[in-house]
């Protein structure tokens, strides 16, 4: 599989690199349908492994017996004639064939990949041709022709493969989970998730702490340690909460964990008896903690396992009495994307990553996400509303929880709403339905917080 992967990773790169501009993908989108049938035809008659025998050429579902050096060397003969005469249709049209004829064994290498901690791509050359191949796991919420009238991109006309393209991802170091068949035991039966979000409590247990250094003014975060039991408790007890609810996902506020939370709140996942562990949420996204000038959310799953460390990549900007300071972070450059047959890929952008355009951008346009979750801790809803939309229009899905924690004096207008799900729906749904609010409680604004704030909301299908 090795193989055939770094021969269609160098078709995809020699097809990206040799177009100086992106119409290339606009106008074979617009081929006539016999010019279509005669790029088939042309294909078929060259490399016959890939078809069905007789007429009209149809594609066959390669099988690992399949993948031989005279398939590999039927390949590189037809891509070296197509070079040659500069024929960049009649590619797209081979990579479309391949991305068919692979379905069958992309579905085996996730089934594969389920049992590993991380996977990586599937070619081994990346580095040369700046091109990263994945199976692509599908979405109940994706259009088929997901950013088709976005962007004009090779992968537009890709449905088995991911395709990450080295230009648009940078410097980030792209990290990859499949989660097994069983991760989700309520969406394989009714293909919907059912979401809890919590802003957890009103109180803050931590201080940010101002220092100058090389005439910058930064901002760091310390604990008050003594509250760390109270604290995973009432994480504990918001758990409970969203089992009872029969929820797949819980996801906290940004800074209100502590250096205890995440062994705290494994072992008591582990003390739990099989039936019990089968009845807590499949992915709790765990508060996050401000430790060593790193800003980290923990991901756990029913069992306590981590399934790996998320940190905060842009740097949060506070303002205060007329000065800025800058959030002391360091970033590791790591993003981990989760991976999920019929839920697609989901990754988790802390507070200020999602309003970093830029970079938010990047994420969904390299790994086609279709759930997006924001941890937050913020003194507004307005900035991320505004970027919800962004998403919306890619078929990514959103879930945002901030904290009150975070509310200012004077600033309680900005805390109507503690959070909302941005969800992708049909077009014969109900407009409402798009932009899920989770109405902050009255105890917010006078102070008399009972710490029982629990949000449900449900993802579907489309």
């Amino acid at each position: 599989m090795i193989q055939i992967c770094n021969i269609i990773a160098e078709l995809c790169s020699m097809i990206i690199h040799s177009c100086p501009d992106d119409s290339l993908f606009v106008k074979y989108s617009c081929l006539t349908l016999n010019r279509k049938n005669k790029m088939l035809c042309d294909i078929s008659e060259n490399i016959a492994p890939l078809f069905e025998p007789g007429q009209p050429p149809c594609i066959r579902q390669l099988k690992n017996d399949d993948l031989d050096n005279g398939l590999y060397s039927l390949l590189e003969g037809y891509i070296s004639a197509l070079k040659g005469r500069n024929d960049h249709f009649s590619m797209i049209a081979l990579v479309q064939v391949l991305d068919e004829a692979l379905k069958s064994l992309l579905l085996e290498i996730i089934r594969a990949y389920q049992s590993d901690d991380f996977s990586v791509v599937l070619n081994t050359n990346r580095e040369t041709t700046g091109i990263g191949l994945l199976p692509r796991c599908s979405c109940v919420w994706e259009r088929k022709h997901r950013l088709f009238h976005s962007y004009n991109r090779l992968d537009n006309f890709l449905f088995h493969f991911l395709l990450i393209e080295n230009s648009i991802l940078g410097e980030l170091i792209d990290k990859h989970i499949f989660l097994p068949d069983d991760f989700f035991p309520h969406f394989s039966s009714d293909r919907q998730l059912k979401i809890a979000a919590t802003p957890l409590r009103r109180e803050r247990h931590y201080i940010e702490e101002e220092y100058t250094k090389n005439d910058i003014q930064y901002l760091r975060i310390r604990y008050d340690r003594k509250k760390s039991a109270e604290d995973n408790d009432e994480t504990w007890k918001k758990i409970i909460t969203a089992a009872e609810n029969n929820c797949d996902i819980i996801v906290f506020p940004e800074l209100l964990g502590n250096s205890e939370t995440q062994e705290n709140i494994s072992q008591r996942l582990r003390d739990l008896t099989a039936e019990e562990q089968n009845n807590m949420p499949s992915l709790i996204i765990l508060p996050s903690v401000w430790e060593n000038n790193m800003n980290t959310v923990t991901v756990l799953d029913r069992f306590g396992n981590v399934i790996c460390r998320q940190s905060k990549q842009n740097p949060y900007l506070m303002e205060r009495d007329g000065s800025i300071f800058l959030e002391s972070i360091k970033t590791n450059m790591v993003v981990n994307i989760l991976h999920y047959e019929g839920i697609g890929r989901i990754a988790f952008l802390i507070c200020k990553d999602f309003l970093t355009t830029k970079y938010m951008e990047q994420l969904m346009r390299c790994f086609k996400l279709t759930l997006i979750i924001v941890p937050s801790n913020s003194t507004g809803s307005y900035d991320f509303r505004q970027s919800f939309d962004l998403c919306a229009h890619d078929d990514c899905n959103v879930i945002w929880v901030n904290t009150c924690a975070a509310m200012k004096k004077g600033k309680e207008d900005n805390f109507r709403n503690i959070g909302y799900v941005r969800k992708r729906i049909g077009r014969n749904d109900n407009d409402s339905q798009r932009l899920c609010e989770m109405p902050v409680c009255g105890g917010a604004f006078s102070g008399n917080c009972r710490q029982d704030c629990i949000y449900f909301e449900t993802i579907r299908g489309v």
